[in-house]
């Protein structure tokens, strides 16, 4: 049997390579989604990713009879480093052919990036940040993938463990089936709610008007998350460039915005029609007929995702989410949505998933990220 040959990325074709891998991986599988190749090869341009300019990283593709039969980038963080005291070797865009000899030698590659640095601890998959995507599929592999989820066949999690890695966090995403009706006791508390502290819904007239809201808005990102053990703080040039990759796919309606009576946001919800199946279509470029996919499916979706949702802290567990669910239902009714999906969202993030606990969310997807200690 052929041995399991490692090579670093180090040239455009190779990268090419490392990008497509996963496509041909998940070829038959109704489930995967694929992500924009031009997107992908962003992420490893400092021109359009920020957060090269603090990391060191390495692309990995691992062949075996002579076909390519895995990948994996590993990346250090020295911001995350320098600014919270956590060392470790991130490990991300992992994937491999069912094949222990494959996933051993990808890991091995982590591990020895990690010893090279003088670094004992591993975990992934994982981007570059906290907003980037996280988390090995554990449960859900029958469901369609969303734009910003990782998905992965359901041998994964049983190489990296047989490998030795352990559980490190755990997300949880929920599918929600919204109601014909509303209950009346949501539409009442919804107005009380707003009465009482004084709270009002913008109302869009054109997606120019969000843009003055949107450094507020990672700013109030921050405030809801920044107690959760895995969070770091978004610099500017983080905002700015989610603002360019995301911005074009977001439809005013679908985004809500709660402020108070002196006009300042307390509260805001980011959901996207879902994309998936206009990815599958596209098939991962937008041009000459992706852009077509993505427009209908724009215009016509019975499923939207949750991307982003902020709450200020003092406005925390006090009903304000009663305010951001009935406007959302009543936006979706409208344009005929009557499925959400809720993005990847730590299992300890209570503050969060309040939100959804009165509509009937049935908990469809998992996900982890696993870690080894190598002093162990």
């Amino acid at each position: 049997m052929e041995k399991v040959i490692i090579k670093q990325v180090t040239t455009d074709s190779e990268l090419t390579d490392f990008i497509r891998f996963p496509m041909d991986l998940y070829r038959n599988n109704p489930n995967y989604v694929p992500p924009l190749i031009n997107e992908e090869k962003n992420i490893w341009n400092k021109d359009h990713n920020p957060a090269l300019a603090y990391s060191d990283v390495k692309q990995f593709l691992a062949y075996k009879d002579q076909k390519i039969a895995g990948r994996i980038a590993v990346i250090i963080n020295h911001k995350e480093e320098k600014e919270l005291g956590i060392s470790k070797v991130r490990f991300g865009w992992l994937d491999f052919i069912n094949d222990e000899a494959v996933s051993k030698a990808l890991i091995d590659q982590a591990i020895t990036f990690a010893k090279e640095h003088r670094i004992d601890k591993i975990e992934g998959p994982m981007g570059f940040t906290n907003l980037d995507k996280a988390g090995m599929l554990t449960m859900g592999f029958d469901k369609l993938a969303t734009m910003i989820g990782l998905y992965n066949y359901d041998y994964y999690p049983k190489h990296l463990e047989n490998l030795g890695l352990a559980k490190e966090k755990e997300w949880v995403e929920f599918e929600i089936n919204f109601p014909e009706v509303l209950p009346e006791k949501v539409v009442k508390f919804s107005s009380l709610i707003a009465e009482k502290y004084k709270l009002k819904v913008l109302n869009f007239k054109s997606k120019q008007e969000i843009l003055p809201l949107v450094d507020p808005m990672f700013k109030l990102l921050d405030e809801t998350y920044k107690h959760l053990s895995t969070y770091t703080p978004i610099s500017e040039e983080q905002i700015k460039t989610y603002k360019e990759k995301y911005f074009p796919f977001i439809a005013k309606n679908y985004i809500i915005c709660v402020v108070d009576d002196k006009d300042e946001l307390i509260s805001f919800a980011i959901t996207m029609p879902s994309y998936s199946k206009a990815l599958q279509k596209s098939k991962g470029k937008l041009f000459p007929f992706g852009w077509w996919h993505f427009l209908q499916a724009g215009k016509k979706n019975d499923r939207a995702n949750f991307y982003l949702i902020g709450i200020h802290p003092d406005y925390q567990r006090r009903g304000v989410t009663a305010i951001i669910f009935k406007e959302i239902f009543e936006r979706f009714r409208k344009m005929g949505i009557k499925f959400a999906e809720t993005n990847p969202e730590l299992e300890e993030n209570k503050s969060v998933q309040v939100l959804w606990q009165d509509y009937n969310p049935v908990n469809h997807k998992r996900r982890r990220t696993y870690a080894l200690n190598l002093e162990d």
